[in-house]
């Protein structure tokens, strides 16, 4: 299926962004930030939004343990909070999910290589919805992150984005209900199975 591009809309002096001075702010502001809360680097901007309600955890628990099963080589599942970039979007988020190669990650900063991700999983929330729907979609397609699972909380439906491109972004997405199961695809390989979600 094709996915709409007008879903991706960069901001039009995103080019003037300094987002090496953008990351070494937001690495200042980690320190000072309040409890509950996480920054990102979106649309030129560092975004903080609050961390997701405890009953988040039990779908990202589920979705966490059933890929745990199928990542790739030298991957690992993942629900810590960590940071990663990407420089040539001038982004850096903080993903709900993520499957990335350890070794590409065992660096002394906080701001992880996008490169080393297999697999992203945003989970909406009011405040998140509208990026998760639009700016991580594009970004993380254009990087080529090889699978993005959007769980889209006001409307109880997951949708698996795959076949990335850098210049179009994701070319295929397969959006379910939840109780339905769909098919993670390579380098996964399996059926997700959302009953109970």
């Amino acid at each position: 299926m094709d996915i709409p591009r007008e879903v991706f809309q960069p901001i039009a002096d995103e080019g003037d962004i300094d987002f090496e001075q953008l990351c070494r702010d937001l690495e200042q502001a980690n320190d000072a930030m309040p409890d509950g809360y996480r920054a990102e680097i979106i649309g030129g901007n560092i975004v903080m939004s609050p961390w997701s309600k405890g009953s988040y955890f039990r779908i990202l628990r589920s979705l966490e343990d059933q890929l745990s099963a199928h990542t790739p080589p030298g991957h690992r599942a993942m629900t810590n909070p960590h940071l990663f970039v990407f420089p040539q979007q001038s982004r850096a988020y903080g993903p709900d999910l993520h499957v990335a190669d350890l070794k590409a990650i065992d660096i002394d900063t906080i701001r992880l290589p996008g490169s080393a991700l297999s697999l992203v999983a945003e989970q909406t929330s009011p405040s998140t919805r509208l990026v998760d729907l639009t700016d991580k979609l594009g970004v993380y397609g254009r990087a080529e992150v090889p699978v993005y699972i959007l769980i889209d909380m006001a409307k109880d439906m997951v949708t698996v984005y795959y076949d990335p491109t850098p210049d179009h972004g994701y070319l295929a997405h397969r959006p379910i209900k939840f109780g339905d199961k769909v098919h993670i695809p390579a380098p996964f390989d399996f059926e997700l199975d959302t009953a109970g979600w």
